[in-house]
Parts: C-alpha cells; sequence; structure tokens
C-alpha cells in the first residue's frame, strides 16, 4: 500500500514563534508514522499560497498547517471544492477553527495524532466571489477595530488591539447598513453585523452563536444600536453567547446575503477580506477537514 503524502505548510511567526516550534514536533511525528511529508514555508502569503495550490494540483493527499487562523484562511483558498483535506496543527493566538473540531490547542503532539489518524469531516464554507473563509465576517464596528490596529505600529500583540478597540469606542457611531437576506432587503443602523460560517472569531467571540458548518445557512447577526456602556458590559458575554438575550440582537439564516455600510473594509477569518459591499454566500460541503 503506497504512504500517503501530506503537505506540511507553517507560518513560522504564527503566535509569536509557536508555529516554528509547533513544526518542529509536527515533521518527526507525522514522518514517523510512515507518511511522506512535503516541508514547506513560504517567505509572505502570496508564496504561501502558491505553494499550497500547486500542492493541491500534484495530488497530495493532505495538506496540513501549523499556524492560527490566518494560515487556515490562506490554505482554504487552496482547498475550497477540491476535496483534499485540511490538517490544522493550532500555533496561532485565537485558534477558532480548530476550536470547532475540538482540535488540541496546546498540545501539538496530540494535534498531530489527528492528522495521523485520517479521520474527516466535511463542512460548509462562506464564498464571495472568489474569496472563501471559514468562521465569521466582521463588517462593523469589530472590523473597524481591526483595521485601526492594523495601521498601529506600537505597541504589539493583544494590547494593540486593546487600545484600538478603546480609541474606536471614543468616536463610532452607529452605521447605516442595506442588507439583502435572500430576497429580503433591509435597511436599518447598527453597531455591527457579522455573518457567520461557524460560531465564533477572534479567539473563542461567539457572535454568532448557534452557527452550524454543515446546515448549508448562513448566520447574520445584527447588533442594533446600543448605548457605548452597555456595549461594553455586552462584551464579556461574547466569550458564552450569552449576549444572544440582549433586546438589540437579531438573528437571521440564509443562504446569500449582501451587507452595504459606508467605509467599512470586513475581516474574515481575522484577515482583511474586502471594502463593503460584499455578497456572501454559503458553500455547502466544500471543505474536508481531518478532524
Amino acid at each position: 500500500m503506497p504512504s500517503r503524502e501530506i503537505a506540511l505548510l507553517t507560518n513560522p511567526s504564527a503566535g509569536k514563534g509557536k508555529g516554528a516550534n509547533a513544526r518542529e514536533r509536527a515533521l518527526p511525528r507525522l514522518r514517523g508514522a510512515g507518511l511522506t511529508v512535503r516541508d514547506l514555508q513560504g517567505r509572505d502569503a502570496g508564496e504561501a499560497l502558491d505553494l499550497a495550490r500547486q500542492c493541491v494540483a500534484d495530488g497530495v493527499d493532505a495538506l496540513v498547517v501549523c499556524g492560527g487562523d490566518g494560515m487556515v484562511h490562506l490554505a482554504v483558498q487552496a482547498l475550497a471544492s477540491t476535496g483534499t483535506p485540511l490538517g490544522i496543527v493550532p500555533a496561532g493566538t485565537g485558534n477558532d477553527v480548530a476550536r470547532y473540531f475540538d482540535i488540541p490547542r496546546k498540545d501539538a503532539d496530540a494535534a498531530v495524532d489527528r492528522v495521523i489518524a485520517g479521520a474527516t469531516r466535511t463542512i460548509d464554507l462562506a464564498r464571495s466571489g472568489s474569496q472563501f473563509f471559514v468562521t465569521v465576517l466582521a463588517a462593523g464596528f469589530d472590523a473597524v477595530v481591526n483595521e485601526r490596529a492594523n495601521r498601529m505600529t506600537w505597541p504589539k500583540g493583544q494590547m494593540r488591539y486593546n487600545i484600538a478597540t478603546l480609541a474606536e469606542l471614543r468616536v463610532f457611531e452607529p452605521l447605516p447598513y442595506t442588507l439583502q437576506l435572500d430576497d429580503r432587503r433591509v435597511s436599518l443602523e447598527a453597531m455591527l453585523v457579522s455573518v457567520g460560517n461557524g460560531p465564533s472569531f477572534g479567539g473563542g467571540l461567539r457572535i454568532t452563536e448557534g452557527a452550524v458548518l454543515d446546515d448549508g445557512l448562513l448566520d447574520v447577526v445584527i447588533i442594533k444600536p446600543i448605548s457605548k456602556p452597555d456595549l461594553i458590559r455586552t462584551y464579556p458575554k461574547l466569550f458564552k453567547g450569552t449576549h444572544i438575550h440582549h433586546p438589540q440582537y437579531e438573528h437571521h439564516l440564509v443562504r446569500s446575503v449582501t451587507v452595504a455600510a459606508p467605509g467599512i473594509v470586513s475581516y474574515a477569518d481575522g484577515e482583511r477580506f474586502g471594502p463593503l459591499p460584499l455578497t456572501v454566500e454559503c458553500a455547502p460541503g466544500a471543505l474536508t477537514v481531518l478532524a
């Protein structure tokens, strides 16, 4: 029986170097299990994506990433609708996709063992044009915070996002949105609109609580205007999903949604995705995951 061949694609800088450390543990363990491994690192995101696409075109049995949700996002652009499975050795900051599949996030050896076992699950992806995402599209206050943080050169790490959040909170006002929810058009003001393929983003913020990965639907969550003190009080509830009881929370299940609002650059899987307006649709069964 021929050996399974996998590609191991690493973001060495993920999680402040955890990506490189995870690779050092994964590589010998995979080879020790009898797998043929292509050990790959791109010098930048563009080269990493080229490497991923080439491996899929060559017919590898799986593409395994060492990194966080950003690395998963990159791999998914090469894997969507190909049938080639994605494996994950979590090494990022948020690791929401690993969280979806209960892949060990603090034990690289245990995560690698999931890859070796070879069991798979097929899930949906969200698609906008030629781009795909796994987790959540942020298209409001959360996207504005990401955009400000990306313009900042100091400080590094999570503190930069905390400062960006405080800075935006002082000036942020509800945005006028126009939404096309399947065949229904809605205009309203909101603090944010999120489109979920999965239930969480940002390291366990369960903004689209209840989203199911293989139901053929997207979950659109709207937080209508609330006061800034109320926004601060509501934020911790996102980690448990209990924000769904807030009177300004609204939830829709759709196959397709168009989100339009002025001046917003959306983020998906924690990565800059594109300016609004955007149309997002469900791509049922578009990704196979080793989980």
